[in-house]
């Protein structure tokens, strides 16, 4: 897949705030026994990929502005990773859809800082990591991986790569058509917009995991880099964040699932390795 899957835009500045519906929805058990469905043969010839109004699904927490770059950047060695992690990421994916007679279709990660125009709208560094199923990019501020490592206690390099992998385990369900499933069941019923917004982070979270298999599986995790990946899930999950912002836990309000349900659907991803052992939307999560 090779260069240019990561586009650079700090200091570029953006747009400011968003203007863009960031919830998504549900429709009873028969919609959700539909997108369980579109899971579990996607990648055999089912799926698709029409456009749905625009979304973004960040990471529940803010990150610092890094600020306009001056000399040489500060951040080039972790630049070179996101870049190393975001195309063995897609060369995985490339090779799922593949074994399923399917094209994948690679996207770019876009770095900015402070502020970053979408085809989503705008955004600022406060959004977070987030996927735009408009443009179809990743975008992330380098300044969240200081949040989780300083503020959040989970440091290292596999924290950081379960970051992107979640982020392209959207862009997989956009591919698959998961993520238009998910629009028409808020569109039915958007009281039960939080119920499938958390089950649509968790597959996230286990696609990520999926993705971790193979990197294990190649070599390419050192001793303690699966427990660095579970810290980071376990970190942004609704009720620790919660409790920490506020001293008490509102499951009503959840959207991405809590610290044991984020670190459940990773590991059963990296356990598996199987995709298709990602299905969050029948049953209990």
């Amino acid at each position: 897949m090779g260069a240019g899957q990561v586009e650079d835009r700090r200091g570029m500045g953006g747009g400011r705030g968003m203007s863009i519906p960031i919830g998504v929805g549900g429709g009873g058990i028969g919609l959700v026994v539909l997108i369980a469905f579109v899971l579990l043969n996607a990648l055999s010839g089912g799926g698709g990929g029409a456009s749905i109004d625009p979304r973004l699904d960040p990471f529940p927490q803010a990150a610092p502005a890094t600020g306009t770059r001056q000399g040489p950047d500060p951040d080039a060695t972790l630049k070179d990773f996101v870049g190393f992690v975001v195309d063995d990421v897609q060369k995985h994916w490339q090779r799922e859809f593949q074994r399923a007679g399917k094209a994948y279709e690679p996207t770019k990660l876009v770095l900015f800082s402070d502020s970053v125009s979408t085809g989503c709208g705008g955004a600022s560094s406060a959004t977070g990591p987030f996927y735009c199923p408009v443009d179809r990019k990743v975008y992330l501020d380098l300044g969240f991986f200081r949040e989780l490592r300083g503020r959040f206690g989970a440091p290292g390099d596999f924290a950081q790569a379960y970051v992107i992998a979640h982020e392209f385990g959207h862009h997989v369900q956009k591919l698959t058509g998961i993520l238009d499933e998910v629009q028409s069941a808020e569109q039915r019923s958007p009281d039960e917009s939080n119920d499938l917004s958390i089950r649509l982070e968790l597959q996230a979270d286990c696609f990520a995991g999926v993705w971790g298999h193979t990197a294990y599986a190649k070599g390419e995790l050192e001793a303690g880099d699966v427990e660095e990946g579970l810290a980071a899930a376990a970190a942004v999950g609704d009720d620790r964040l919660q409790r920490e912002a506020t001293g008490r836990v509102n499951r009503e309000t959840w959207t991405h699932g809590s610290s044991a349900q984020r670190t459940k659907w990773f590991r059963k991803g990296f356990d598996s390795g199987d995709p298709n052992k990602c299905d969050t939307f029948s049953g209990d999560v």
